[in-house]
């Protein structure tokens, strides 16, 4: 979830008594005792929120074993707002030293490159085991993190999970391709035993239960490392906002350069994958926040169709708009993922309009059967006078070269531009503010309703901003501000507003893959330049501005609910080190073949490289 405007510039069996006693000890790791706050490195004056629930408060009956929420964990602070980074590197540390005094080794992988089904390969032969997997991953994230700052929070019962699932697998074999893979869910995804607090200090209370897709990947034998840092309230709090930056995590960094944006809002999901800190991550998107992160970020990002996933569990923005989708570096696996998210759920309407028959084979791109480039027939989005102005030619000439690529392959591209863009863009722009006012508000309501310490209403969490010493250091809360003051979501202008723009996103969609009144010339997908390369970090209220937002494509399949896959195009901005991807949409659930034909192109052209973690590149 993101801002919504397509172009602007500047702008989730224990192994014998002994490890339950390790994990339930680590646990305790993972809290601030009262008074630690100093030796943690938290800001003194910047207490938790009132509302935080006692120490002694049990996790939910569901829960994996874990204590009561912190009253926050290492990470921005008023002295220092922008910092980066939690107390996960830390705990992975502890549950890592634990982990090998009691004889578990960590092997040595190439994490980057390899893929799910090479993993489940390795795994069945017994080279490999999923507690060792895990191990590996927390040993990346205990290593790495601490520059990057992708993972809000570790989950203290990762290992026992990947001891259960090596248990399941001994005794009865794997229950889906993602047993034993470690998963990292962004922090507005509910995980049993875990605070899901999307990004703000208000929410350390909220001890939620799994969100309905949570259950799904425990259900597929996934491990739930932990969760990402996000960029607060799903980037909607301030039109000045810095992407990835939020009052829990600090700033999550862009691993192909430290000191650039990584996009947002599933900000620590694309940067954890793309620097091997999961297999694979789970995002949510309203408009970009899955595919302009992952684009940015170098990785593959899902948008499904809207109701293809549940979003029960989810801190909400709209429920017009909001999906939530994997990200990872391979297509396979996003594929795998999305294998595993696909469902109805009768608490989320959304997924009860998919009509019968929908194909939801997903796990046929795995087995080399999905659509092929040769013979397909694609739009590409041109860019117009203005963005032609805006984008960088280095950029042009990256998606200028996946066109041809697509020609190359033996598909037809032919140009397109898709009607209406302004239209949609502002409908959208006066929907969402009250959409989210009704959403959240109901959201909290329920949380509330269930015993959580979170705060009422939207004029709650104001109240609360306002009084924080770190929420409101680098940027405000305008957004906010003018949801609360603003129409109600069910007024005649803001549910006019939402259905003209829903029908122009469709229209514009569905018309340009039409192109006429036969079939022949129909398109099987429009292909689009998923946006721009990452600005330099800064913050409205430090240094004037926040990262520029050049370019995006995401707005018509958001609004639409279509969906939307981004794949690595390749590189620009300083010494070509900058990743710039191609997004890949169609029509109403066609999701299977959308993914598809974005794996074929991720096959043929082979660009990504894995990111090295400079200081700056230029």
């Amino acid at each position: 979830m993101s801002r919504p405007t397509p172009v602007r510039t500047r702008s989730g069996a224990r192994a014998g008594a002994r490890r339950t006693a390790l994990a339930t000890a680590l646990a305790g790791v993972l809290v601030l005792p009262p008074g630690a706050a100093l030796a943690a490195g938290l800001d003194p004056a910047a207490p938790p929120a009132t509302d935080a629930p006692p120490a002694a408060a049990p996790a939910p009956p569901a829960a994996p074993v874990a204590p009561a929420p912190p009253a926050a964990p290492a990470g921005p602070t008023a002295q220092d707002p922008a910092a980066t980074g939690t107390a996960a590197p830390r705990d992975a540390a502890a549950l890592l030293a634990a982990a090998q005094a009691d004889g578990l080794q960590v092997p040595a992988l190439d994490l980057d490159a390899l893929t799910i089904p090479e993993l489940q390969s390795r795994i069945a032969a017994g080279e490999l085991t999923a507690a060792g997997l895990t191990a590996a991953y927390l040993q990346r994230i205990r290593d790495v993190d601490p520059q990057v700052g992708a993972v809000l929070a570790l989950d203290p019962t990762a290992l026992d999970q990947a001891r259960a699932s090596d248990a399941h697998r001994a005794a009865h074999g794997a229950r889906t391709p993602l047993e034993g893979v470690p998963v990292l869910l962004k922090d507005n995804i509910g995980s049993a035993g875990l605070p899901t607090t999307a990004g703000s200090r208000a929410l350390l209370g909220n001890l939620a239960p799994d969100a309905s897709l949570t259950a799904q990947l425990r259900e597929a034998g996934a491990v739930v490392i932990g969760k990402a840092n996000l960029s607060e309230w799903a980037n909607f709090r301030s039109t000045t906002a810095t992407s990835g930056w939020s009052g829990v995590g600090g700033q999550t960094r862009n691993p192909y350069a430290l000191d650039r944006d990584p996009c947002g809002s599933s900000s620590g999901s694309g940067a954890g994958v793309a620097a091997s800190l999961a297999q694979v991550a789970i995002g949510t998107e309203t408009d970009g926040s899955v595919v302009c992160p992952a684009a940015t970020n170098g990785v593959v990002g899902v948008k499904p169709t809207l109701g293809m996933v549940s979003r029960t569990g989810v801190v909400p923005l709209s429920l017009e708009q909001d999906t939530a989708g994997p990200m990872a570096r391979h297509a396979v696996d996003a594929a795998l993922a999305m294998e595993a998210l696909d469902g109805t759920d009768a608490a989320d309407p959304a997924t009860l309009e998919r009509p019968e028959g929908v194909d939801t084979s997903f796990g046929r791109l795995v087995e080399g059967n999905g659509p092929s480039l040769a013979g397909a027939r694609f739009g590409y989005w041109v860019l117009d006078a203005d963005q032609r102005a805006a984008v960088d030619d280095d950029v042009e000439a990256v998606y200028a070269a996946a066109v041809n690529a697509l020609r190359g392959s033996g598909a037809t591209a032919v140009p397109v531009e898709l009607p209406d863009q302004a239209a949609v863009g502002a409908g959208e722009g006066l929907a969402l503010g009250p959409e989210f006012s009704r959403d959240i508000d109901t959201h909290l309501a329920g949380r509330t309703a269930q015993g959580a310490q979170v705060p009422a209403d939207l004029a709650a969490l104001v109240a609360f901003n306002a009084a924080d010493p770190v929420e409101l250091a680098l940027f405000g809360q305008e957004t906010f501000e003018a949801a609360l003051a603003g129409p109600a979501a069910d007024s005649p202008q803001v549910a006019a507003a939402r259905e003209e723009a829903r029908r122009l996103a469709r229209a514009s969609i569905d018309t340009v893959l039409a192109q006429g009144p036969g079939e022949a010339d129909d398109l099987d997908a429009v292909v689009a330049l998923t946006g721009t390369p990452p600005d330099l970090l800064s913050y409205q209220d430090t240094d004037g501005e926040p990262p520029a937002f050049t370019y995006a494509s995401s707005t018509p399949a958001a609004v639409a609910g279509y969906p939307a896959v981004t794949v690595p195009a390749g590189y620009a901005g300083p010494s070509a080190a900058l990743p710039v991807g191609v997004t890949f949409f169609g029509a109403r659930w066609d999701d299977v073949d959308v993914l598809g034909y974005a794996a074929a192109f991720e096959a043929q052209t082979q660009v990504r490289r894995a990111p090295t973690l400079p200081a700056t590149v230029g």
